[in-house]
Order: C-alpha cells, then sequence, then structure tokens
C-alpha cells in the first residue's frame, strides 16, 4: 500500500448518515441537527420573505443592529435604498444556464453548503469531481475563518468546523481515517497534518476533511516523533512539512522537509540551538520560527535555503508563557501573560519590529476577558493565530475569545464551545482543491 486513501463513500466523499440524510451535520448550540438539501422545507429567513414586513424605503429609513461576520459584537447599519420584492425565477432559465456560468455561481456558495445542493440533481450530485468547478472554487477568496476541533470518543475520531462568518457548527465524520493514534499538528491551505504511532511506528498523514481523501507520508530518515509545521503552496498546488531538528538520546536529530512534489524527505541543517523555551511555532514569510532559551531569541528556519539563522530577540521580562503567532506577510507575534502573582496577571501581544530586532507591545486583554478566560492563574491556555486573527481557548472554560489585529476588537466567538477538554483545534480554510496528490 503507498499511504494514499479516500473514502470509500460514494458522491462527494462525505459519509452519509441515513437518519440525518447529510455528510455534514450542522450543530447549532451544541445540538446537532439536520442539514437539508436546498428546499427542502426550511424557513425562508430573508427578510423581503417574511409575511407582513416593513416597508424600508427612503420615506422610512430603518436602523437595524447586525453582527459583523464571525464577531460577537454589535454595529449599527443603515438600510437606504428601497427593498424590492422577490422575483420569481423560472426553471426553463436555470436548464438553460451555460456550464462555465453555474459552475462560477456555485463556487462562491460556501463549501459547508455546497453538500446541501448535491441532491438537487445529477449534475449537481457530481459537481465536486468537476474539474471546471474546481478551478472556478480555487480562484474564490476564501469563505473565511474556521475553527477545527478533533477529539476522540471512545478510541473514534471526531471532528467538527466552527464556521466563523455562519456561526455554525459542521460535524465531520472522520470514518475514512486509519485506525492509528493520532494527534492534529496543523492546518493550512485547506490540508490539515496529523502524526502520530501505528503501533510504534511514527506516521505523518495529511489529509482534506472535506474530500475524506487522505495521504501517509513516508518514514523520515530520522522517523521518531518530531515537531512538524505544514506549509501549503496553492500556486504550485503543493505543499511541505517540516520536521525540527530535536534531541533523540544523545545525538541530535537534522531538520528534515517532505516535498509532496518529489514525495520524499529531505536532510537538511541541524538547528543549533541548545534549548527550546516553547514547542510552539510559527511559519511566515517563508521563514519557520522558534523560541530558544540558548542562544536567547529566535531560531529561524529559511524553507528556500534550508538553513537556520538566530535572531537575537530578547522577551519581555516576567513573561510566563509565551506563543509565536505568523500574521499577514512578515508580521510575527508574541503573545503571553505577564506578571509573577495572579492578581497581577495580563495578557499582552508584541510585534516584532525586525529592523530593530525588538518586541514592541500592540495591544493588551481587557481585564473583563482576561477574568473569564482563566479564571485561575495556572489554567492552561491555548493560541493560535490566522490572517492577524489571533484565538485564544481555555481548556478549563470552555470557551474562545477572538482579537482582530487590525480591528483592534476582541470578540467572544458566539456558540463556540470547546467539543470536550481533550479537543485540539487550529484555524482552517475549508477548500475543495485543495489537493494531496
Amino acid at each position: 500500500m503507498d499511504g494514499i486513501g479516500e473514502s470509500s463513500q460514494s458522491g462527494s466523499g462525505i459519509v452519509e448518515s441515513k437518519s440525518l440524510g447529510s455528510g455534514v451535520v450542522r450543530e447549532d448550540n451544541r445540538v446537532a441537527e439536520q442539514v437539508s438539501p436546498l428546499g427542502g422545507g426550511g424557513r425562508n429567513t430573508s427578510p423581503l420573505g417574511r409575511a407582513g414586513s416593513r416597508n424600508t424605503s427612503p420615506s422610512r429609513q430603518k436602523v437595524i443592529k447586525t453582527k459583523p461576520r464571525g464577531l460577537d459584537e454589535e454595529t449599527v447599519t443603515t438600510f437606504s435604498k428601497a427593498s424590492h420584492p422577490d422575483v420569481q425565477m423560472e426553471d426553463g432559465i436555470w436548464a438553460m444556464l451555460p456550464e462555465d456560468l453555474l459552475n462560477e455561481i456555485l463556487a462562491r456558495v460556501p463549501p459547508f453548503l455546497i453538500f446541501r445542493l448535491l441532491s438537487v440533481c445529477k449534475r449537481w450530485n457530481s459537481i465536486l469531481q468537476d474539474t471546471s468547478f474546481l478551478k472556478f472554487h480555487a480562484q474564490v477568496p476564501s469563505h473565511g475563518p474556521c475553527l477545527l476541533t478533533f477529539w476522540k470518543n471512545s478510541q473514534t475520531p471526531q471532528c467538527s468546523v466552527f464556521s466563523l462568518p455562519l456561526k455554525t457548527w459542521y460535524k465531520i465524520p472522520f470514518t475514512f481515517f486509519p485506525p492509528w493514534a493520532f494527534w492534529l499538528v496543523g492546518s493550512s491551505g485547506g490540508l490539515v497534518c496529523f502524526s502520530g504511532l501505528d503501533g510504534l511506528t511514527f506516521k505523518t498523514l495529511v489529509c482534506n476533511p472535506l474530500t475524506q481523501k487522505w495521504r501517509a507520508l513516508p518514514s523520515m530518515h530520522h522517523n521518531q516523533q518530531r515537531q512538524l509545521i505544514l506549509v501549503v503552496d496553492r500556486t504550485d498546488r503543493s505543499f511541505k512539512v517540516v520536521a525540527t531538528s530535536d534531541i533523540y538520546g544523545d545525538k541530535s536529530l537534522p531538520t528534515e522537509v517532505y516535498d509532496s512534489k518529489l514525495n520524499r524527505w529531505s536532510l537538511h541543517q541541524t538547528m543549533p540551538a541548545v534549548n527550546l523555551c516553547s514547542s510552539k511555532m510559527a511559519y511566515c514569510d517563508s521563514k519557520l520560527y522558534l523560541e530558544a532559551l540558548s542562544p536567547l531569541g529566535l531560531m529561524m528556519y529559511r524553507l528556500d535555503t534550508g538553513y537556520w539563522e538566530h535572531i537575537p530577540a530578547r522577551f519581555p521580562r516576567s513573561l510566563l508563557d509565551g506563543y509565536l503567532v505568523a500574521g499577514t506577510q512578515k508580521r510575527l507575534f508574541l503573545v503571553g501573560r505577564i506578571g509573577l502573582y495572579s492578581t497581577l496577571q495580563s495578557m499582552r501581544i508584541w510585534e516584532l519590529d525586525h529592523a530593530k530586532i525588538m518586541w514592541v507591545e500592540i495591544s493588551r486583554m481587557p481585564p473583563k476577558y482576561f477574568r473569564v478566560l482563566l479564571r485561575l492563574s495556572a489554567e492552561r491556555f491555548e493560541c493560535f493565530g490566522q490572517d492577524n486573527l489571533i484565538c485564544f481557548t481555555s481548556w478549563n472554560q470552555g470557551k474562545s475569545l477572538l482579537y482582530d489585529v487590525d480591528k483592534k476588537v476582541w470578540s467572544w466567538i458566539a456558540g463556540c464551545a470547546l467539543q470536550s477538554c481533550n479537543s485540539q483545534v487550529c484555524f482552517y480554510e475549508p477548500r475543495f482543491d485543495a489537493s494531496v496528490f
């Protein structure tokens, strides 16, 4: 077996449940419910389709409160244009719609809602295998940030995705996974990386949860449990997995890089750091960053050259725990608690000034959020980011807090409670065009 697999189910590859009738299960307020096909008796939530809706013409403007996409913050929006009645769509017009135009329309539907359209007709049921549709889908901007949670329930892998734009949970069946002991590594460009053990053998696996296709990578030269990070190049339609240097027994293991185009691992320089202070890594601008105590500062790995460099950026004083978070372009953030005593602790965010090689504080978590997120000074939290969004999760409280670096807005992620105290969480970008081959 070459380590490449996919779901044995037909259609979209998402396992279909007879009782629910849909492979992707929507969970509102932690209660799973069926995602019914389009037109299957669902409510019309459009203001235009409600009986007795008020007139919103310019002569009687209405100010209503809405919530930004993915944020639990209220803003005021004013509608200044007159509303128009619903237009009755004719079946004959849609039946004659050109193939390219139909694919471009469907490509703009949020990925999780595509599964509700598959039962409309045979033509739409095969849309996920249509290369023309995937071509348009690849050109459409991302659906928006999502949180992917992975955990095991009675040794059965479980996966749910919370869409911030739609504020909805979607449960993705993971029955396509091989029966190995896996844990979540991270996600990039629509693919998700896992590592684990098949008996005594260390394994690395990359999959696309939407298409249910997976690929087990060949063994490394030094096949031991390592710190891994996944990097997807959508332009080149390829991905790489970086295994950082580590110490095994009395010897240092070199850095190894897997290239999906070559389907093999290559050996690179051993990291010259003696002591790392955190296993958390961040990848931005084609560089991989880790925190180090000896030598003090950051260790930077250049993916293009395969060499490590030391950046002597001293950490802020009284930093208790630090997480490196990658932003857009060259932005690199450091997130952590400051303070030796619980009553004086605070959560702060710094950004690396590449020119001055120093950390510059850019924000502090408001005390009201800090007290709810971490009620005790010893409580564990996780922090990760994507596109200048930083997410904080608290295991004991089961809450998720989002910070928008650009807008400088703190907000609870409404309805996003962790599924399990053992959940592993990361940002995730759902894409049908992300290929593991």
